[in-house]
Order: C-alpha cells, then sequence, then structure tokens
C-alpha cells in the first residue's frame, strides 16, 4: 500500500479486540485485516426494472475485489422509480431520495471506516446521489451503472417509457386507437435497464465517464448484455488499484473535469435534470460551479448525436456505434475537452482515449461529426427574466420555434393541470404556469413528465408552452421550461401569475418575461401570504425546510 488504510483503526492495539471479534463472526481470518476495505453500495432492487438487474453486476464485483485483494463489504441503497411514480404523491420523493442514498453512502463509507467504495445503480437519482456521497467522502471510488433497457417495439417502431406517457394524451384526444395504445403499454419496457433514451439515468451515467469516474464503454450497455457483468468487475479491480494508489474523488473532480462532463452532456442532448444534479454534485466536492457556467458550456459546445427524447435513436444504438468513448474523442480532438484531467485508471482522460477511433464508423448516423452538428450549439439553455431572476432552465433543441408569448394558464398542483390539458382546455398559444412545484413547496420538485407527454400527444408540443417550478423527466422535449428559480413558495415571481397574463418564452434572447408592469406586480406581492407546508414532518418535511434553491441545486448536504 503506498499509505496507511483508514480500515487500519479496526486492528491496532488490544482496545480493538472487539472490532476484530464482529469481522471474524462474517469469516474473516487474521491476514484480512491487512487487506483494504472496499465498500459496494449495492442498489440493487425489484421496484423497478432500473434496479432489477443489479445483483449479478454486484455479484461479479465481490468476486473481483476478493481477487484483486480487498475486502468487500456490500451494503444497500434505495431507489425510487421516477417512471412508476410519476404523476403521483409518490413522485415528490424522487429527488429526495437522491439526497438519502448520497446520505447512506457517507454514513456506510465513514461510519464503517471503508478504504473505497464502488457505487452501483440504474434509476435517475442513483447516479447523482451516489456521486455526491463519493464527493462528501472522499475515498477511492469507482461508478459503475447498471445498464440500459433494450427498446422496446411496436408495429416496427422502436419504444420507451416515455412512448407509454404520450400514449395517453394520443388516446384520450382521439388520435390513437385502443390497440396501439395498449400494444405501446404492454411492450414498451421489454427488459431490466434503465430508461432507454437520452433520459436522466443515461445522461448521468454517460457524464461520469467524461468526468472521469466511471469506467469509458461503460454507460451505454444494455442491462441484459452479457458483457456487462464482466465490466463491473474490471471496475472493481481498478478501484483497488486506485485505493493502493491513493486516487481520490476530488482528485478527479475539478472545474475542468465538470467542463469535460457537461460538454458531453451538450454533445449527446442530455437531460435538463443533469443541470441540477451537476450544481449539487460540484457542491460536494467543493468545486466552484454556476448556473452560468452550463450558459457558457452550452455556447462551446454542439449537439453531436441524434437521441431521444428529441432525436431518433436510443442508447444502444449509441452503444453500437462507438457509445461515449467515440464522442468524447471528438469533442477532445475538437478543443472541448481537456485531456489532461486525471480519471479513476490513474491515466489522462487523454491517455483513456488515444486508442479510440478518431472517427465514428461511416456507415451510422448516430454520432455526427463536429463539422456537421445536429445543432451548432448546445441545447440546455439558462433563461432569466422578470420571472425567473436567479434563473430556469430549458432543452431547447428540436423546436421548431423556440419563441413563445401567450396568456398564462395558472395551476397550483400537476392534477388540475392535467384534467385542463386530457378535457381539452388548453388551446395553441397558451402558457401553462405550473407552480408550488419547487423544492421547498412541492416539496422535492416533482417532475412534469404526465402534463408535458399529454401536451406532445395532443399535438400541441409545438404550439403550448409550460414553465415550472418543478422539474422534467430527461424524455421531456417542447416549449418547456423549468427549474424556475425563485420557487412559488418562496414568493417568486411565478407565485404572482394570473390567469390571462402574457408570458413570453424566447430562447433566442434567453428570456423569460411576465408582461405585468412593475407597480401592478408589487401589489401583487404585497397581497401574497405563503401557503402552509404540505408536509410538516418525515423526510418531505425536512427537504422542504433543509433544501436549497434549484439555482444551487436543491441538494440539502
Amino acid at each position: 500500500m503506498a499509505g496507511k488504510l483508514r480500515s487500519s483503526n479496526i486492528v491496532e492495539g488490544v482496545a480493538r479486540s472487539p472490532n476484530r471479534a464482529m469481522y471474524y463472526a462474517l469469516g474473516y481470518q487474521q491476514a484480512d485485516f491487512q487487506k483494504p476495505m472496499i465498500g459496494i453500495a449495492n442498489g440493487h432492487s425489484t421496484i423497478t426494472p432500473c434496479n432489477a438487474g443489479l445483483q449479478p453486476l454486484a455479484d461479479a464485483a465481490v468476486e473481483a475485489v476478493r481477487a484483486a485483494g480487498g475486502n468487500p463489504q456490500v451494503f444497500g441503497t434505495p431507489t425510487i422509480s421516477d417512471g412508476m411514480a410519476m404523476g403521483t404523491e409518490g413522485m415528490k420523493y424522487s429527488l429526495v431520495s437522491r439526497e438519502v442514498i448520497a446520505d447512506c453512502i457517507e454514513t456506510c463509507v465513514q461510519g464503517q471506516w471503508m478504504d473505497g467504495v464502488l457505487v452501483l445503480g440504474g434509476c435517475d437519482k442513483n447516479m447523482p446521489g451516489g456521486m455526491i456521497g463519493i464527493a462528501r467522502c472522499n475515498v477511492p471510488a469507482v461508478y459503475v451503472y447498471g445498464g440500459t433497457i433494450l427498446p422496446g417495439r411496436w408495429k416496427g417502431e422502436d419504444l420507451s417509457i416515455v412512448s407509454a406517457f404520450e400514449a395517453v394524451g394520443s388516446f384520450m384526444a382521439g388520435r390513437m386507437s385502443r390497440e396501439d395504445f395498449e400494444g405501446i403499454e404492454r411492450n414498451a419496457c421489454p427488459s431490466t435497464g434503465s430508461c432507454g433514451g437520452m433520459y436522466t439515468a443515461n445522461t448521468m451515467s454517460s457524464s461520469f465517464e467524461a468526468l472521469g469516474l466511471s469506467l469509458l464503454g461503460s454507460s451505454t450497455m444494455a442491462n441484459p448484455d452479457p458483457d456487462i457483468r464482466g465490466g463491473a468487475a474490471r471496475a472493481a479491480e481498478v478501484l483497488v488499484a486506485a485505493v493502493r494508489a491513493e486516487i481520490r474523488p476530488r482528485d478527479i473532480i475539478t472545474r475542468r473535469s465538470i467542463e469535460n462532463a457537461v460538454a458531453l452532456i451538450m454533445a449527446t442532448g442530455g437531460s435538463t435534470n443533469a443541470v441540477l444534479h451537476y450544481l449539487a454534485i460540484a457542491r460536494a466536492a467543493e468545486v466552484e460551479w454556476t448556473l452560468d457556467d452550463f450558459e457558457r458550456m452550452r455556447r462551446k459546445v454542439p449537439v453531436l448525436c441524434d437521441l431521444r427524447p428529441s432525436g431518433r435513436y436510443m442508447a444502444v444504438d449509441l452503444h453500437r456505434a462507438g457509445g461515449i468513448p467515440q464522442v468524447l474523442r471528438l469533442l477532445l480532438d475538437a478543443g472541448h475537452l481537456h485531456g489532461d484531467c486525471l480519471t479513476v485508471t490513474g491515466r489522462t482522460l487523454g491517455e483513456e482515449l488515444a486508442a479510440v477511433p478518431a472517427a465514428p464508423d461511416p456507415g451510422q448516423d448516430v454520432i455526427r461529426p463536429v463539422d456537421r452538428p445536429i445543432y451548432a450549439e448546445g441545447h440546455l439553455a439558462i433563461l432569466k427574466g422578470n420571472l425567473a431572476e436567479d434563473g430556469a432552465v430549458a432543452k431547447i433543441s428540436g423546436l421548431k420555434n423556440p419563441v413563445i408569448t401567450g396568456p398564462a394558464r395558472v395551476f397550483d398542483d400537476e392534477q388540475s393541470a392535467m384534467d385542463a390539458i386530457l378535457s381539452d382546455r388548453i388551446r395553441p398559444g397558451d402558457v401553462l404556469v405550473l407552480r408550488y412545484l419547487g423544492p421547498r413547496g412541492g416539496p422535492g420538485m416533482p417532475e412534469m413528465l404526465s402534463p408535458t407527454s399529454a401536451i406532445i400527444g395532443r399535438g400541441l408540443g409545438e404550439s403550448v408552452g409550460l414553465i415550472t417550478d418543478g422539474r422534467f423527466s430527461g424524455g421531456t422535449w417542447g416549449m418547456v421550461v423549468g427549474h424556475v428559480s425563485p420557487e412559488a413558495v418562496d414568493g417568486g415571481t411565478i407565485a404572482l401569475v394570473e390567469e390571462g397574463d402574457a408570458i413570453t418564452i424566447d430562447a433566442h434572447q434567453l428570456l423569460l418575461h411576465l408582461h405585468v408592469d412593475d407597480a401592478e406586480l408589487a401589489r401583487r406581492r404585497s397581497a401574497w401570504t405563503r401557503p402552509a407546508p404540505r408536509y410538516t414532518g418525515g423526510v418531505l418535511g425536512k427537504f422542504a425546510r433543509l433544501a436549497r434553491p434549484a439555482s444551487e441545486g436543491a441538494g440539502t448536504g
């Protein structure tokens, strides 16, 4: 070992004998106390297909840690299925689960004085929660992603979970037969693995390759792929080597490596949730990073990948086309990456990418060359204005007309907005305002995939705007703006909007503006009162009290 193991505290002195006694109960021998203790944070769960295929990967990691001379210590982390919770009160626990996962990892790694940790996860919040925990603990670590789901198929079309949500709007509008509606529902999710487009899970896992804390090529493989078990074993071997070399996460998570991760997110058309999560990851790693940094990166990096939700292809198609390593090599050669950033292997990102072809296979069209991008600039825009003084996030790819001015249709909860959409009370040109759904107001900043998918399904995706202090699914597209900050419960201007007020969403000018004069806004503000909290106890009450604004990542640590 290059230095003293943290876990060596259990063998020093007679006073440590009770500590050793408990390890002997687990089958340890005297020689085992000289080996590094490696935590395996296992997100396996039968709650969701995203996590139901993780146990074989955990088993492979355990075997590989032992073979590499370490002692594996397995502990669990929870998960919430965003897809299953969507549109219900359970969705309020999704972002909260990111914090719970981080707390679990910090508690076990620090409480048991582990020398390193391999974090294994699948569903959306597993990745940022795991990385926040990794950054807090700052012991050698690697992230292992459980893999994407295989595409569903119905009548010759690829499906994802978003297909099922959009089918609801189409069926209710009379634009889809019952046969197709039920066929999509039954066939959208054919295997274990996380949602199949460049949605939040695949966005975050892909970005970890660029960040340097996941192995290259690991993030776009399907969970049923037999090679994925070998990838988990290789990651475990790399982790034991990183413990010996004393390579720590905060050696890897720097401002420059976060720029690499965000460049990859822009190039792949990734989820708006990545903005929220990287603000929180940066804070946990004590790296300076703000909303304005995302806008700076957006202007530099083109969108290269034609991926759902706004594009054509799924994550498995990207994998077959060369995966994230191919995209990173293109970005590196174009000067959009810092190739000197350290990775968990002990090699730089540039060294890791040296063997990747300089250009993708010309027979594929998932990945575009840098000189022929899908969009010349990135797709995650930071909007500001009198409706979002501290910022808001919009995904502007795939829009024919990224500017709308229309009358506000105001809703203080998600269900009333859904009722209005499904009962044909929303018209082209309207701008829906969904509020009191932020980190503290929701609480938990629930995702609005049900309303946005219903809008798409009813054919209004290009003609209706939607703004919210809540979040969006990585599967969302359209004229939608989320993470509005300050949020309504804190007296943000979004709380003062009245039915019929004119609102402008302008992605060209990065503007979110309420057409009400300052005097009238002042009058409304003086009459506004903060609503009573929806939850006062339990984990949601705790989150509502502790969460930072969305513009700061909505974390609690």
